[in-house]
């Protein structure tokens, strides 16, 4: 018995990889299951339309089934574009052969344009493949065409689900992405009806039929009710819409990785925090850096637009009896003042994505410049009115030096410490900074004790 659910996917190509085979992989794969194949059809499409599309033979389509089937254990599987009467005719014989629980994507029109579903093929459709299949997911074209009715309202959504669960389907769910962004889920069985609702974002849907019904069936396949794979569906449409990234010159395509990428980012972000925390902690010299309101050093994710999306020290770095002590947990939204000078130094650079601040001294602003560094400074007097410190000084500061300098330094204000601020790429990297001018500083002050008064 394999121990990762095994899904299969039958369904055509898309050679621009939004839709399709491609999708369905890609979905499957990043929701920890592993993905089968059988491809039905091989379009040639991109983001602006289908130009052709060639039918693979029945025979092929069974033995690609039949090759997965004897070999896997397969109880899931989710079905896409399936062009003619045969091939839809030939799917449905081999789920009853080998008792598959279907989620059917009837895919009729790609969403850059172009049909992918004969017309005549529709009756066999809702006469062969629906009887056999668990679930159905029509958008409102598609189940305007499955129960011949025309939908413009919630209450006509689930009249018409209500009439496709006629063929035998178990459950429908009619996405809502044509109509008011909620899905509405009719159970059969049960006759009752399940809205989950939702709101409308920016961002390219190429591709998001097949992933949701590829994630409802990865769902499915895990063990959960029909209900909760359906929000975990949603969800992951949502945000694979909302982080889809333009590709070509129409429909942009759904980005099924957008999680796996935000959450492998996040986790890097804060481990790099956690060790650039560490360096400095672990530096003897440098406690004799940190300011009266001690420090903090964060690092923001890959365009971070918030404070929010900057993972920095909740409690910040604290000088303890001499010693650089952590307080508090490394987490998102844990420092407004650092995250608010990382932000606005993306805007001009989008690498620099650090920073940690160090007491203002003379002796120290000349320790890095002998270190080469890059340095450039503001003032407070000259910070406009209803601006924030941090904001202006930060911009005004890479505009009067052209790039994001090494060190932003200020000389406090009244009732405000002055501070050097360290710039970089990464938390380590700006940690092996602030302790390399630490030893500088040490050593400064341990000769200027040697000489002789």
């Amino acid at each position: 018995m394999s121990k990762t659910p095994v899904i299969l996917t039958i369904a055509g190509s898309d050679s621009g990889g939004g839709a399709g085979i491609e999708a369905d992989v890609k979905t499957i794969a990043s929701m920890g299951l592993h993905p089968t194949c059988a491809i039905t059809s091989v379009t040639s499409q991109n983001t602006t339309g289908v130009l052709s599309a060639y039918d693979i033979p029945c025979e092929v389509i069974r033995d690609q089934i039949d090759a997965v089937c004897e070999d896997m254990d397969i109880r899931w599987a989710k079905s896409g574009m399936l062009s003619s009467s045969e091939i839809i005719s030939t799917v449905a014989e081999i789920v009853k052969k080998y008792n598959l629980k279907l989620v059917v994507d009837p895919v009729m029109a790609a969403e850059a344009g172009g049909d992918l579903l004969h017309k005549e093929a529709i009756s066999t459709l809702k006469e062969k493949l629906l009887p056999v299949s668990e679930v159905v997911t029509p958008n409102i074209n598609e189940a305007n065409a499955l129960s011949g009715m025309q939908i413009h309202t919630v209450e006509e959504a689930k009249e018409a689900a209500k009439i496709i669960s006629h063929t035998g389907v178990r459950i429908v769910i009619v996405t809502g992405g044509h109509l008011d962004a909620s899905d509405i889920i009719y159970d059969s069985e049960n006759d009752t009806h399940t809205i989950i609702g939702g709101t409308f974002i920016k961002g390219g849907t190429h591709g998001s039929g097949c992933t949701y019904s590829a994630a409802l069936a990865s769902s499915l396949a895990k063990g959960y009710r029909i209900e909760e794979a359906a929000k975990i569906a949603k969800d992951f449409v949502v945000e694979a819409i909302r982080e889809s990234v333009p590709v070509g010159r129409g429909v942009g395509p759904v980005n099924q990785l957008a999680r796996i990428i935000h959450n492998s980012e996040r986790y890097t972000v804060l481990q790099d925090v956690k060790e650039g925390a560490c360096i400095l902690t672990g530096c003897k010299d440098f406690a004799a850096l940190i300011p009266e309101v001690g420090c903090n050093i964060a690092m923001a994710l890959p365009y971070a637009t918030s404070s929010s999306e900057v993972a920095a020290v909740a409690g910040r770095v604290v000088n303890l009896k001499g010693t650089a002590r952590i307080v508090g947990d490394i987490e998102f939204g844990a420092s407004s003042h650092v995250a608010r000078i990382i932000l606005s130094a993306m805007k001009y650079d989008p690498i620099c994505r650090a920073a940690v601040n160090i007491r203002y001294s003379g002796q120290i602003v000349e320790i890095c410049r002998e270190m080469d560094l890059s340095i450039s400074s503001f003032s407070r007097e000259d910070e406009p009115e209803g601006t924030h410190t941090m904001d202006w000084g930060t911009s005004h500061t890479i505009e009067k030096h052209g790039t994001v300098p090494d060190i932003i330094y200020d000389k406090g204000g009244i009732g405000k410490e002055a501070m050097i601020r360290i710039m970089g790429y990464s938390a380590r990297e700006i940690a092996f900074k602030a302790v390399k001018i630490a030893e500088k500083y040490a050593a400064g002050k341990i000769q200027d004790l040697q000489k002789p008064s």
